[in-house]
Order: C-alpha cells, then sequence, then structure tokens
C-alpha cells in the first residue's frame, strides 16, 4: 500500500500531467491561430495594393471633376451677376416710362371721371331733379367717390 507522501506525490504528478496535456493543447490552438493570421495578413497585403492604386485613381478622378464643376459654378455665378445686372438696367428703361404711362392714363380718368359727374346733375336739374343744395352735395360726394375709386383710397 502507498503512504501519504507517495499518494500525494501521485496526486501532484497525475495534476502536472493533467496540465501539461492542457497546455500542450492550448499551444496547438495558439501556434494553429498564428498560422492562419499569418495566411490572412499575406492575402490581405496582396489585395490592398491593388485596392490602393484603384483608390488613387478614384480620387484623382474626383478632384479631376470637383474642378470641372467648379468652373460650372463659377460661369454660372458670372450669369447670375449678368442677369441682376440686365435685370436692373431693364427695371430702370421700362418702370420709368411704365409708371408715367400708368400716371397719365390714371389721371385722365380721373378728369373725364370729374366731367362726366358735373355734367350729369346739370342733366337732373334741366328735367326738373332735386334741389339745389341736394345736388352740390350729391356732386360732391360723387366727386370724392370717384376721386377715392381711380387713385385707390375707397374705403371698404
Amino acid at each position: 500500500m502507498l503512504t501519504a507522501g507517495e499518494l500525494a506525490g501521485l496526486v501532484v504528478a497525475i495534476f502536472w500531467v493533467i496540465l501539461v496535456c492542457f497546455m500542450v493543447v492550448v499551444l496547438v490552438r495558439l501556434a494553429r491561430l498564428l498560422t492562419e493570421t499569418r495566411k490572412s495578413l499575406a492575402e490581405l497585403s496582396d489585395r490592398v495594393a491593388p485596392l490602393l492604386d484603384d483608390m488613387s485613381r478614384t480620387v484623382s478622378e474626383a478632384n479631376r471633376r470637383l474642378v470641372a464643376a467648379e468652373e460650372i459654378t463659377e460661369n454660372m455665378r458670372d450669369v447670375s451677376g449678368n442677369m441682376v445686372k440686365i435685370t436692373g438696367v431693364a427695371s430702370t428703361l421700362l418702370a420709368g416710362p411704365v409708371l408715367k404711362i400708368s400716371a397719365f392714363r390714371d389721371g385722365v380718368r380721373l378728369a373725364l371721371a370729374r366731367r362726366g359727374v358735373r355734367r350729369a346733375p346739370a342733366r337732373r336739374v334741366a328735367r326738373g331733379g332735386p334741389r339745389t343744395g341736394d345736388r352740390i352735395s350729391e356732386r360732391h360726394a360723387a366727386e370724392r367717390a370717384v376721386e377715392r375709386r381711380v387713385t385707390g383710397r375707397a374705403r371698404g
């Protein structure tokens, strides 16, 4: 039979054997992992070089197109500036005469309206219309109404 010291030595030896087996398994797996990692890095470096070349070409092409787009944008800015100037000149040339014609037309309309209002009560009087006091106040009210309508100051 085994003594206590021998039994303890046997347990420690079995423990060490199990530990060594476990460490061997771990080291084998670690070696496989490192091998796969080395292979993956080699493949990646083989693929990265062409990818970087493609990216360099793509960036160059994008820069070339950005320069073209910048030229187009600058031309559009010049065109819009010229359009603003043309619009200003056209507005200056056309707005003055149009306003004068409009003012003249309104003045003529107002003058014709006043002449027409003054004649209307005179006809009523000739036909036996309302009394003199009423005739003056009606004419005055009619003139003011026409004037307000023509000048756009009518009260609604």
